[in-house]
């Protein structure tokens, strides 16, 4: 994958600018105002400077995230290297939101679920409440939902244009298999499920009644009944939502009280109640991994999501190549799109004033 790749504001990874409430790079992509200054035009749409201005405030602050403690001239370099795609990736952006409006595709039904997510991970109650935030950063609500919605339909045109045409044979991934295996050897792993009582604030009397509770539900689990069922209805963590289940755990990642104990039992076996500072556990090992490396048939799916990542890239140029052949592009003269092919859509010195 290139390493360029990163300054594309619109890549395969676009939608992960919108983790957060407002995303900067919502904010790239606001209506320009009738007046803005044009930095570049694609068909019929336009690029403005304060457009491109907003994107490379985000590669800045990006570049500094990524480097956190970096002096500051490693940092404005990172930048600099990013900052050079930066136009390439806006107009591969409108490139391909053309393309997917000229082939009638629509994202709408995947905008309403992304919205809903965006409003579960900022942990508000309506989408109404999640309008009423991005608006108070300043972005327009519609504004918002285009940027969403165009970057949804780039990752379709992808999967339909480039995507469909991809084959990944098994021997491929066989090859890669062999070529790779300190990627697929794992250390020893236990996976868990709880049921959690919480002690916080109880008095000795009380304290021993949660610990028969304790007792009392762990002796109804070795009778026979569903552990994950009675940490459902039970178990007062926050895992009781998904029946107890903790993760996946490697040696170093618990407490050594609990640690010292799980990587004792086998895969299905249930511990003793467990006192811990906040209450008292009862653990399953859902499953003991050994360690080593993992068979194929584990690791194909991982192994095929690589190789696929490995050729998207290359056919995304191409094909982006190809729109621009069958594009107009005019570019104000200081800026540059570095996917332009030599002499491909180079405007003459009559066109390139904007």
């Amino acid at each position: 994958m290139e390493n360029h790749n990163r300054a594309a504001v619109v890549g395969i990874s676009a939608l992960a600018f919108f983790a957060t409430l407002v995303p900067a790079g919502a904010r790239a992509q606001a209506k320009p105002s009738p007046d803005a200054e044009i930095v570049a035009r694609v068909n019929n749409d336009v690029i403005t400077l304060s457009a491109y201005q907003k994107a490379e405030q985000q590669l800045r602050d990006e570049a500094a995230r990524d480097c956190q403690g970096c002096p500051q001239d490693q940092i404005d370099a990172q930048f600099k290297e990013q900052q050079k795609d930066l136009l390439r990736g806006m107009i591969d952006q409108s490139l391909m939101v053309q393309r997917a409006k000229d082939m009638g595709v629509s994202v709408e039904s995947d905008l309403t679920k992304r919205l809903d997510e965006v409003r579960q991970q900022n942990g508000l109650a309506t989408i109404a409440d999640l309008q009423k935030g991005v608006e108070a950063s300043g972005l327009s609500w519609e504004d918002y939902k285009t940027t969403i919605r165009n970057g949804l339909l780039q990752k379709e045109i992808v999967r339909r244009e480039v995507g469909s045409h991809l084959d990944i044979s098994a021997d491929e991934v066989k090859q890669y298999y062999a070529a790779h295996p300190q990627e697929f050897t794992l250390p020893e792993r236990v996976v868990l499920s709880e049921i959690s009582l919480s002690t916080d604030g109880k008095s000795p009397e009380e304290l021993a009644a949660v610990r028969n509770k304790a007792e009392g539900l762990r002796t109804s689990v070795l009778n026979g009944d569903n552990f994950n069922q009675v940490a459902s209805l039970y178990s007062e963590g926050s895992t009781a939502k998904n029946g107890g289940g903790l993760g996946t755990f490697k040696k170093g990642e618990l407490a050594p009280q609990l640690e010292a104990i799980v990587f004792q039992m086998s895969k299905g076996e249930i511990s003793e109640v467990i006192q811990t500072r906040t209450g008292f556990e009862i653990l399953k090992v859902e499953d003991h991994l050994q360690a080593g490396l993992q068979p194929l048939e584990k690791v194909e799916p991982d192994i095929r999501n690589i190789l696929h990542a490995q050729k998207m890239q290359p056919l995304i140029r191409d094909y982006l190549a190809e729109l621009r052949e069958q594009s107009y592009i005019i570019l104000k003269p200081g800026y540059t799109d570095s996917a332009l092919l030599s002499g491909a859509n180079v405007p003459s010195p009559d066109k390139s004033h904007l």
